[in-house]
């Protein structure tokens, strides 16, 4: 049996590791965007974590600054109703 196989016996697959957008694609990151922000934003209205988004974490960092400062000046919702 290979590597791989086994990890699908187990019910473990490899992922593979999500690259930062903002470094790839040279994307600018604004609090004013707010249709960007929200792709980073939970339906809740709940920061996504690092693991899952892929940031690197200088990027991480500046996009939680980022949709905090939207937040204040009500770009974007604190959090989304029920």
């Amino acid at each position: 049996m290979m590597d791989g196989e086994r990890n699908v016996e187990r019910g473990r697959l490899f992922q593979r590791r999500r690259v930062c957008r903002f470094c790839t694609e040279q994307v600018p990151l604004d609090f004013k965007d707010a249709p960007l922000l929200r792709n980073f934003l939970t339906e809740r209205g709940r920061i996504i974590p690092r693991r899952t988004s892929g940031n690197c974490m200088r990027h991480q960092r500046k996009l939680t600054v980022a949709i905090k400062r939207a937040r204040s000046i009500a770009l974007l919702a604190f959090a989304e109703e029920r």
